[in-house]
C-alpha cells in the first residue's frame, strides 16, 4: 500500500504525528517523555522552512536505497504530548545521504532534545525493511508503554505468543478485524540494543503490533500515524478487559472461537488464529 498523489504537505505529516503523540497520551502510555515516534516519506519533502539546522547523523545500519528519503523523528527525552502543539521543537527530519551510511538530520535551533530517540535504530530498520518489502512510499512506526498490555507481559503465560493472542483478541469483534495477525511478542531485551532491533524487525514483518515484553508495544503503518496509534488503543483495550477478568476471578469467557470465526466470515478477513 502506498500513498497516492497528491502527496500530504510537511504540515499536515506533523500534524499527523502530532495527534497520534497526543491520542498515546490520552490513554496514558506514554508517562513523562515514554514513547517515540517515526514516519517514512518517500516523496520529496523541503524541510529547511521548519528545520534550518543542520548536522550529519551516523545511521544505524547501512541503507544505500534508502538514498534521499526523509524520516521525520521524535527526539530524545521529548514528550509525545507535546508535539502537536510544538512540533518543530520536538522533531526532526532525518534525510538519507547518498552513501546510504549517513545522513543530514534538519532541527530547529531551539530543539527540546539533544538527539534523536534512543529507539532511533529499530525504527529505522522497520522502515528500511518495509520499504524494500512492499516498496510502501510512507510506514509510520510508534512506541508506546501502555500500562495494561505492559503488565500483563510481566506474567510468564502472557508472553507466550499464542496464550496471549487467544486470550486478547476475544474481548471485542473489532480485534480481530483491525489486527487480522494477531500481536507479536519478543521477550524484554535491553532498550535500544541491535538485538531488540533485530527481534522488532523479524516480528514486524508478519505482524502490525509487537510487544516488547516488560516495556511496551511498537506499531506500524502504511496508512497513518494515527492508524499506528489506533493499533495500540485497540490493544490496550484488550489488555484492559483482560485485566479486569483477572482482577474478577475470570468469571468472564469472552468471544469464542466460533464467534470469532463467523466475525471474520461477514467481514471477509484472512486470520489464522481462531
Amino acid at each position: 500500500m502506498s500513498i497516492q498523489e497528491p502527496y500530504p504537505d510537511l504540515d499536515e505529516l506533523l500534524a499527523d504525528i502530532g495527534k497520534a503523540g497526543q491520542r498515546i497520551s490520552q490513554i496514558d502510555a506514554s508517562e513523562g517523555s515514554a514513547g517515540n515516534i517515526s514516519v517514512y516519506v518517500g516523496w520529496h519533502i523541503e524541510p529547511r522552512r521548519h528545520f534550518p539546522k543542520v548536522e550529519e547523523l551516523p545511521l544505524p545500519v547501512a541503507a544505500p536505497e534508502m538514498a534521499g528519503a526523509s524520516i521525520v523523528v521524535s527526539g530524545s527525552g521529548c514528550r509525545l504530548r507535546d508535539i502537536l502543539d510544538d512540533p518543530r521543537s520536538n522533531l526532526g527530519i532525518v534525510i538519507v545521504n547518498p552513501d546510504g551510511q549517513t545522513a543530514k538530520l534538519y532541527t530547529r535551533y531551539r530543539r527540546a532534545f539533544e538527539r534523536v530517540t534512543s529507539e532511533f535504530n529499530s525504527h529505522f530498520a522497520v522502515h528500511r525493511d518495509q520499504v524494500h518489502e512492499t516498496g510502501t512510499n510512507f510506514h509510520a512506526v510508534v512506541h508506546a508503554q501502555p500500562l495494561h498490555i505492559t503488565y500483563l507481559s510481566h506474567i510468564a503465560r502472557y508472553r507466550d505468543q499464542d496464550y496471549l493472542n487467544r486470550h486478547l483478541l476475544r474481548w471485542q469483534p473489532e480485534l480481530i478485524v483491525n489486527l487480522p495477525r494477531g500481536l507479536g511478542v519478543v521477550p524484554f531485551l535491553v532498550p535500544g540494543s541491535d538485538d531488540l532491533m533485530a527481534a522488532t524487525l523479524a516480528k514486524l514483518r508478519h505482524h502490525r503490533l509487537v510487544v516488547w515484553s516488560k516495556h511496551g508495544v511498537i506499531a506500524r503503518s502504511e496508512e497513518a500515524t494515527l492508524r499506528a496509534s489506533d493499533r495500540i488503543e485497540y490493544v490496550e483495550t484488550a489488555a484492559r478487559y483482560e485485566h479486569i477478568n483477572l482482577c474478577a476471578g475470570e468469571i468472564a469467557d469472552g468471544l469464542a472461537p466460533e464467534e470469532i470465526r463467523s466475525i471474520v466470515e461477514a467481514f471477509d478477513v484472512e486470520q489464522n488464529l481462531f
